[in-house]
């Protein structure tokens, strides 16, 4: 346009909030976000603007704007090396750090608060859980403490789940933050930052870890936490295709009690469970997926005695997915837990002299009893773990439903619209 400059509303990434979980560059339907060792950035001539990686982002650190000339558009290269976001500039209300002349047009939609699929014009299919929480769920609190800002706390256990024999090693890693809030709610996560320096020097970044305990704490009446935490060892260590050692991983499952280490968060908005007693659990998952179920149940657990006298509540079931018994974390417990409480459901795919069973196949076992329960408006479904068990559980469900008489594709729209299916998957 003659006379005028144009300019482009810009969307950049926090690398100070940021804590490297991939859910933005998973979301986004066209490859407009990648990352490298250090930071994760979005390419200004792929991003389309259409804010599906917005809700999902479990810090913020995704929801920034640069207001800047299109030709002075800040590039990935250019992103890669930043350690803070540019300071505002000159152009409009949007902070810039791009010092330029008041402009005419800005090249980008408005940013309207709602941030649904349907109404961005974002592809439903690429959205494949909710986006907000349960109806009832508690108010979550996030972002109290960051990169600049962590809290310390202080380990108040660290026990073996994993058999010793097993390949996998998986850790229960219980934190004390004393006197200190931290509140957290079921399925949210926080972040630990480990000690030392990368590549280049430059602090290690923060890694995500879902909580496994429920809200009143590990301990009730404690301020503390719990976490699930697998060990990554490189290739040939127990972990196929690893480069190299996971370096949270390994400091926090090798932590001792009495150890202090640094903690961000808490995160999360949406993957939360619901508070009315009447809800219904459908929850699947693999390995460390297992953290948030626990926390569910456990409340569900606590509170069983004082619901049942108050007219009861909903069922829970639980489809639980590993390589063999010994590697399926909190086995014992979960095996002590009252038939009346929870319906358990186990698929092991590497037991000798066995087929091979994942959470998928075992759902389809049950059909008639997961058909009866997802059927009812009460019934909330989480899946947590690895990122390819997404594509089966969708199937298995799909086919579930149309067995009890529903159509999978407009009631798979209805349970994200209505906050009722989750996915926490890495």
């Amino acid at each position: 346009m003659s006379g005028s400059l144009e300019v482009l509303k810009q969307h950049v990434i926090d690398p100070e909030v940021c804590i490297r979980c991939n859910t933005c560059e998973e979301t986004c339907p066209v490859g407009a976000i990648t990352h490298d060792g250090t930071n994760y950035v979005v390419d200004p001539d792929k991003c389309e603007s259409c804010l599906a990686c917005i809700p999902p982002c479990p810090t913020g650190s995704i929801d920034n704007w640069r207001t800047v000339a299109r030709a002075e558009a800040y590039s990935v290269a250019e992103q890669l090396t930043w350690i803070e976001l540019p300071k505002p500039g000159a152009l409009g209300d949007e902070p810039s750090a791009k010092d330029a002349p008041a402009a005419a047009s800005i090249d980008a939609p408005p940013l309207g608060a709602d941030h649904r699929p349907e109404a961005l014009g974002i592809d439903v299919d690429v959205v494949r859980g909710s986006r907000l929480p349960p109806w009832s769920a508690a108010h979550p609190y996030v972002n109290l403490y960051t990169h600049k800002a962590p809290l310390k706390a202080t380990v108040a256990g660290n026990y073996r789940l994993t058999a010793e024999s097993a390949a996998s090693d998986v850790h229960h890693v219980v934190l004390d933050f004393g006197h200190v809030p931290f509140p957290v709610l079921e399925g949210q996560s926080i972040a630990i930052l480990p000690p030392g320096t990368g590549e280049g020097g430059r602090p290690h970044h923060a890694r995500q870890y879902s909580v496994a305990s429920p809200r009143n704490g590990e301990r009730p009446g404690y301020n503390n936490l719990s976490l699930t935490v697998k060990r990554v060892k490189a290739e040939g260590g127990g972990d196929v295709g690893i480069a190299k050692d996971g370096v949270c991983s390994n400091y926090l499952c090798d932590l001792k009690k009495g150890d202090v280490v640094q903690v961000l968060g808490p995160f999360g908005s949406t993957f939360l469970m619901p508070n009315h007693p009447g809800s219904n659990l459908l929850m699947i998952c693999t390995g460390t997926g297992s953290a948030p179920m626990r926390g569910m149940t456990e409340y569900r657990r606590r509170r069983r005695a004082a619901l049942d006298s108050a007219g009861g509540t909903g069922k829970l079931m639980l489809f639980f997915g590993a390589r063999t018994k010994e590697e399926l974390p909190y086995f014992g417990p979960l095996m002590n837990l009252p038939k009346d409480f929870i319906d358990v459901n186990l698929a092991f795919s590497r037991t000798p002299g066995e087929p091979k069973r994942y959470v998928q196949d075992v759902l389809r076992e049950r059909a008639v009893d997961v058909g009866a329960l997802i059927r009812s408006d009460e019934t909330y479904i989480y899946v947590c773990g690895l990122k390819g068990m997404e594509d089966g559980v969708l199937s298995a469900l799909a086919e579930i439903s149309s067995q009890a008489g529903l159509t999978w594709q407009p009631f798979w729209r209805k349970l994200r619209d209505t906050g009722r299916l989750h996915f926490e998957t890495y």
